[in-house]
């Protein structure tokens, strides 16, 4: 299974088998038009994404943490200078390793999908979704293999 994030339609699409089981309505960051650049910025990354961590009752809900920063995204902010070797290094190796990357970085991370009003973009960078919604994403987080968010 893999969900699509679908930015400029506001959905989410829950693929099996790569057919839509699936679609409900998102919120993204503040700034929702181009991809996450750093730390702050109020962007939602695009890109193919994991999931790393999982909340029953984080700030918003039961909340998903992305493994954002990606090994692409960290080489891309290499390549332009906005971070350094060692930062990319430490991404490389979470990524290896199969753990969350270092959050703490000039990219930013704690990238959720996670409850909360889908009226408008108003999260700092992460996918709000209704709580009804996520009684149908929670429960299955295990079989999600990828997430996908695309412009």
């Amino acid at each position: 299974m893999k969900l699509m994030i679908i930015k400029s339609r506001r959905v989410l699409h829950l693929l099996e088998n790569e057919k839509s089981r699936f679609v409900c309505p998102i919120a993204l960051g503040r700034e929702p038009l181009g991809t996450k650049k750093m730390e702050g910025d109020g962007k939602t990354p695009e890109g193919i994404y994991h999931i790393c961590l999982v909340k029953a009752d984080g700030k918003y809900g039961r909340s998903l943490g992305l493994d954002y920063p990606s090994a692409q995204d960290a080489m891309s902010a290499f390549n332009e200078g906005r971070i350094d070797e060692q930062t990319l290094e430490a991404i490389n190796l979470a990524h290896a390793q199969s753990r969350r990357p270092p959050w703490g970085t000039p990219l930013g991370g704690e990238i959720y999908i996670h409850e909360g009003g889908t009226d408008s973009d108003w999260t700092a960078g992460c996918i709000a979704v209704s709580p009804s919604d996520m009684d149908e994403i929670y429960p299955i987080w295990e079989r999600i293999t990828q997430v996908v968010i695309v412009a």
